[in-house]
Order: structure tokens, then C-alpha cells, then sequence
């Protein structure tokens, strides 16, 4: 659970001056994404650019997002994400923020399943681009 958890907080929507990570969830953010940089071959750069707004129109980042939801069980083969289970997963204190903006962009269809959440980043991005956040 605490990897659920420590995924949702550092990948959508976390105000930068309120993540304060312990030393053993950094560590747990880092394994994930050096999991899925490793699957993925995507690059730091393309997922800094990110967090600026700029996604990156390549399959490894695509996939690199894709990625990490699979990591945190919120997305299924076929691309679909499971609303509820990111909601489910939210701290209390950033529902009130994210909760409609996760619900309001759904699932993004695109071509296949990593594009799928590539549109769907870039939904959140759109929608709050002050809480995004991609670790």
C-alpha cells in the first residue's frame, strides 16, 4: 500500500512545497522510477519537461507513463484507467484539489494504451498545472 500511495502523491498532483518524502518513500519514488525509465529507455529531460507542461510526443515517454500507473495498479491492459482506484488512493488533504480533475479527464483515448495515459497527463497537466507533479 505504501507504494500505491507514494505513487499517487509524487505522480499527479502534488503541490511542490508540501512533498516532504521520508528518507524510505524517496527511495521507494526512486525504484519506480528507475523501474520504469529502465523499461521504457525514456529520458530525465522528457519527464522534466513534463512538469513544465511540454510532453514529450515519443513512445518511450508515453509508455514511461504508462508505466507507472501499471506500477500502481490504476491502469489496465487495454489503457483504461480505473478512476476510482486513483481517487481511492489520494491523501484526504489533496482530494478536495485533484479529486474533480482526475474524475473530469477520465481516461484519454488515444491510439493504444500508453498514449492512453500520455493524454490523460496531459489532461491533469491542463487541468492544474499548479499540483502537477510527475516523479
Amino acid at each position: 500500500m505504501n507504494m500505491i500511495i507514494l505513487s499517487a502523491l509524487g505522480l499527479f498532483f502534488m503541490l511542490p512545497n508540501v512533498l516532504c518524502l521520508s528518507e524510505e518513500m524517496q527511495e521507494l519514488a526512486n525504484q519506480l522510477h528507475d523501474t520504469c525509465v529502465g523499461e521504457t529507455g525514456t529520458t530525465n529531460d522528457a519527464i522534466a519537461n513534463a512538469r513544465n507542461g511540454n510532453f514529450e510526443d515519443s513512445d518511450s515517454f508515453k509508455c514511461y507513463i504508462k508505466c507507472l500507473l501499471d506500477q500502481m495498479a490504476i491502469i489496465d491492459d487495454d489503457g483504461i484507467i480505473d478512476v476510482d482506484a486513483m481517487v481511492a488512493v489520494l491523501p484526504d488533504e489533496l482530494k478536495e484539489k485533484t479529486e474533480p480533475i482526475i474524475r473530469k479527464c477520465g481516461t484519454q483515448k488515444g491510439a493504444n494504451p500508453c498514449e492512453n495515459a500520455w493524454l490523460t497527463h496531459k489532461c491533469y497537466y491542463k487541468e492544474g498545472p499548479e499540483i502537477y507533479f510527475l516523479i
